[in-house]
């Protein structure tokens, strides 16, 4: 049994030593890390929308390579000092990193769930309609419309439903109207066009003579295709051109215009 027991300890190799990985001391991560300002287009009031961490540079791995691309989403109540706009959600995509600010484009745009679940109701139609447009400059967007039924002046019936006819007249006037407005103007102009909701005016009057609407929101907003990235467009959208961006801005790196010595 004594052999049985030697034999026991000589294959089990870790009984001598002492636990793994004990030798490894905790370094704390975010040592490692820097914090950058994340700048929203010249659109909105408030451009500070927050800040976001990233690894330092080391070797091959360049911070501002990661921090490009990410999605932030932002409140339009923050962003424009208005808590009448709260139950919109903006998204934005760091598109490049001008020293240590994220210069941000506009992305995508959504409503909060409670706001949408308060426009519900009984005795009303709930109208959606959805569509997909392409900007002056090349950006596909799909904008998703949401539109209820209202009652007529002096009605006293309880409830409000339009007929199939008529919720299919107004869903090819809300396409009509979503299509001309977003594929007459660049993404920057349809940006300032979401913010007050002014197409969803637009419709709710447009279709007043079908069947009466209220509560007309562009619900959503989402990128499909964005055109090649182009660091003059995003300068013009941040109104601050006179940053350096990282990238070099063609036709900027021309030198410098020095004095001709006087000559002897």
């Amino acid at each position: 049994s004594q052999q049985r027991i030697n034999m026991a300890v000589g294959k089990n190799k870790r009984l001598s030593k002492g636990k793994k990985g004990k030798g490894k001391k905790q370094v704390d991560a975010f040592s490692k890390k820097d914090w950058y300002d994340i700048k929203a287009p010249s659109a909105f009031t408030t451009r500070n929308v927050g800040k976001t961490l990233v690894t330092r540079s080391s070797g091959m791995r360049v911070a501002t390579e990661f921090l490009k691309g990410r999605i932030v989403e932002a409140n339009l109540a923050d962003l424009n000092k208005d808590e009448d706009q709260n139950y919109r959600k903006m998204k934005f995509q760091i598109l490049d990193i001008s020293g240590k600010s994220c210069l941000c484009n506009f992305y995508g745009m959504d409503m909060t769930t409670d706001k949408i679940r308060s426009l519900v109701k009984k005795w009303q139609t709930t109208i959606e309609c959805q569509v997909d447009v392409t900007t002056t400059d090349g950006y596909k967007l799909r904008m998703f419309c949401l539109a209820f039924t209202k009652k007529r002046q002096n009605q006293l019936k309880k409830t409000t439903y339009a007929q199939t006819a008529q919720i299919k007249a107004i869903r090819k006037r809300m396409t009509d109207i979503m299509t001309k407005e977003a594929s007459t103007c660049d993404l920057k102009d349809l940006v300032r066009k979401f913010i007050p909701n002014s197409i969803g005016t637009q419709i709710e009057q447009a279709c007043q003579s079908i069947y009466p609407l209220k509560d007309v929101f562009i619900r959503k907003v989402k990128t499909l295709k964005a055109p090649k990235f182009d660091i003059t467009k995003l300068m013009e959208v941040h109104g601050n051109a006179s940053e350096t961006p990282s990238a070099p801005v063609p036709g900027q790196d021309e030198g410098t215009k020095l004095d001709r010595p006087n000559e002897l």
